[in-house]
């Protein structure tokens, strides 16, 4: 058996004639460096299988061995969640890059894990189509591939519309992790046999076993888009401004706020897509609807897509909430950064009750966790009234190293017995990137 990682954050000695096996199983197998690190922990190999038969050969082969497996997709957001208890080989997907399908009469594409999302994108615009997930990209990273996005179940401003990754997945192949391949759901979309093993690798953190296939169904790419944005001077205005936006029959197709700094004005944006002869007329009602102060573009802000979700090396805050609550949550912000002493930016997408708060990189520990302490306390309790119980949730997606051991990353856990019966039965052994996960995983 392998032993426990060491103090420098490496996995001790390997079984005999393991990087043997695992180099008959894949013929891109090379020792890690410390650039392979996840979370600080060092594996001891690489590999990165070119064919889904490949990858379930190399699962096959750590399943023998008794060895902890971490997937990974470009690494842009590898850092997220805790650390693993153990991490003998990274599994990279690079590799498995093929657009396997794209059937643009039935608006799917099937596309292997590795694809990066910037690809995917190219590919899919020359029919005119797109997967509408518009990805907010890490300072100095990139959008990251099928497999990752799927795993980290991230999702952009058009999340409003269009949904998050397990929204739009119809059908998954894994790789389990005895090597066993997994298939559910179809090639179509009224096809929906078995959707649920989609959803519940979406946001599963690698935890369950490796994505190497994945089927998408795609919209088509706007001939025209449009944004109105405004500037409020208080939480609840802008909360006003959001409802309203998000609410109308103008149907928006994303509503963003940005606020850069506490006291800053919060600023609000509002896209609006379709056809070239109906935009600008939904643009001038949305105008209007959000009233005086309100402007219209042709071209995003500058601050879209670019604000709290893409910070890369300060402390990254999710919160989940109902989003008629969103004025006591951003309340809950000012008051909890004033108790710290902490000036996070905040963005998201308020209308699909997602926001992001970044603290300064160089806030210390005990402030980012009586901080992150004093938003749990407030988004926990029940909205205004009239709305049913708060079941809101603040996650500590990203942090430096000494942050994560000052805060629990990922806070109460409701359903932590249903998700360890989950994880026993997809991973018996509990190798795959075993402790990332909520409730240690």
């Amino acid at each position: 058996m392998t032993s426990q990682p060491t103090a420098g954050g490496r996995t001790g000695p390997a079984p005999s004639g393991a990087a043997d096996a695992l180099a008959a199983a894949c013929a891109d197998l090379r020792p890690a460096g410390p650039a392979d690190a996840v979370a600080g922990v060092l594996p001891s190999w690489v590999a990165a299988p070119a064919t889904t038969a490949e990858a379930a050969a190399t699962m096959r082969a750590a399943a023998e061995l008794g060895l902890t497996v971490v997937p990974r997709g470009s690494g842009s957001r590898l850092s997220w969640g805790l650390p693993p208890r153990r991490c003998d080989l990274v599994i990279e997907t690079g590799r498995l890059d093929r657009v396997l399908e794209h059937a643009s009469g039935d608006w799917i594409a099937r596309l292997q894990a590795g694809v990066r999302m910037e690809r995917l994108a190219d590919v899919l615009g020359q029919a005119g189509q797109q997967l509408s997930l518009d990805m907010p990209v890490p300072a100095g990273g990139d959008a990251g591939t099928v497999g990752g996005v799927l795993a980290t179940g991230m999702a952009g401003p058009r999340r409003l519309r269009y949904g998050t990754p397990r929204d739009l997945v119809i059908g998954i192949t894994v790789v389990r992790a005895d090597g066993q391949l997994a298939r559910s759901g179809g090639k179509v979309v009224k096809n929906v046999a078995g959707y649920d093993l989609g959803k519940l690798f979406a946001g599963s953190f690698g935890t369950l076993g490796l994505i190497a296939e994945a089927t998408f169904r795609l919209h088509p790419v706007p001939a025209a888009a449009g944004y109105v944005t405004l500037d409020c001077g208080t939480a609840a205005a802008a909360a006003g401004a959001v409802a309203a936006a998000a609410e109308s029959p103008l149907q928006a197709s994303a509503v963003e706020i940005d606020r850069p700094a506490p006291g800053a004005p919060i600023r609000v944006g509002v896209l609006l897509e379709g056809n070239p002869a109906g935009v600008p007329e939904r643009v001038s009602g949305m105008r209007e609807l959000l009233g005086r102060g309100a402007a219209a573009a042709e071209e995003p802000p500058g601050w879209w897509g670019h604000g709290a979700a893409a910070a890369s090396d300060s402390t990254l805050i999710r919160i989940a909430f109902w989003p008629g609550a969103l004025r006591e949550v951003l309340d809950t912000l000012d008051s909890a950064a004033a108790a710290a002493r902490v000036e996070p930016a905040v963005g998201g997408s308020p209308g699909a009750g997602v926001l992001y708060a970044a603290t300064d990189s160089l806030a210390g520990p005990e402030a980012v966790a009586r901080f992150v302490g004093a938003l749990r306390a407030g988004v926990g309790r029940a909205p205004a009234a009239g709305f049913p119980p708060a079941r809101g949730s603040v996650v500590v997606l990203n942090a430096p190293p000494l942050v994560r051991t000052a805060v629990d990353v990922w806070g109460p856990v409701p359903g932590a017995a249903l998700m360890r019966s989950v994880k026993d039965q997809f991973d018996p052994g509990h190798r795959m990137a075993p402790g990332r996960f909520a409730g240690g995983i």
